[in-house]
């Protein structure tokens, strides 16, 4: 048996995430258009290990994927096959062999999403694909502020869409932001996110530097007293790495 790792880059504003649950039956995902090609290449039932999870239109600069084949393709063989086959807004952009025990999902130490946030008056056409849009632009010290507040661990469960009530406990060891001419990045990294959990937070901390909630507001939001509102807007989302 080969296991092989993949690193893939994608474009989400067509899918409803990397992954659905099972009984969903959606075929509108990203793991499902790259298992359709590797089953027809190998006559498999491929298994699919990611890193990372993001949700409907978040896209991916650099997502990893593993799995477990008996093919005797070479690792540059399924690269230049996903490569030919995938859609044009999926690419893979390595391939090769990892160790026998290694999985994506499992071995992964931490994730990164950035938010790309445009605050000029007049959107930039050739971006908006890929940046949110903020103006006047949200204040980088307040949202600082709440973000002090979010760093190490905590119960996330308030900030997921989800209803999982076990394993909720995630830490975040950094969190950055970056301003240049009209834009403003924000970089999130974490041991691991719960569903939909980057939106949330990078949406409160665009509330609190919007004025819309203060950054006392992350204390109420962690012990359940107060809600997170609105998720951020997922086309200026992108799982930034995954850590290993």
């Amino acid at each position: 048996m080969q296991n092989i790792k993949l690193v893939i880059q994608y474009d989400g504003t067509r899918y409803l995430g990397w992954q659905r649950p099972e009984n969903d039956g959606s075929r509108r995902t990203v793991s499902h258009k790259i298992k359709e090609v590797l089953n027809r290449m190998t006559g498999e039932d491929i298994v699919l290990h990611a890193g990372a999870r993001p949700g409907p239109g978040v896209h991916a600069l650099a997502q990893t994927a593993s799995f477990q084949t008996g093919s005797s393709l070479k690792p540059e063989e399924f690269l230049e096959n996903l490569n030919l086959y995938l859609p044009r807004d999926i690419a893979v952009l390595t391939a090769a062999n990892a160790p026998e025990r290694f999985r994506a999902d499992l071995n992964a130490v931490s994730r990164t999403y950035e938010y790309r946030i445009c605050t000029e008056e007049i959107y930039d056409v050739f971006r908006m694909k890929y940046e949110a849009h903020c103006f006047p632009a949200p204040d980088v010290p307040l949202m600082e502020e709440a973000a002090g507040l979010l760093k190490g661990r905590h119960d996330f469960r308030y900030f997921s869409s989800g209803r999982k009530k076990k394993g909720t406990e995630k830490e975040i060891s950094d969190i950055s932001f970056v301003q240049d001419s009209g834009r403003i990045t924000i970089r999130i990294t974490a041991n691991d996110f719960l569903q939909r959990m980057p939106e949330h937070l990078f949406g409160v901390l665009l509330e609190t530097g919007m004025g819309l909630r203060t950054p006392e507001s992350i204390r109420n939001i962690l012990d359940g007293t107060e809600k997170a509102g609105i998720p951020a807007v997922s086309k200026g989302l992108l799982l930034k790495d995954i850590q290993y």
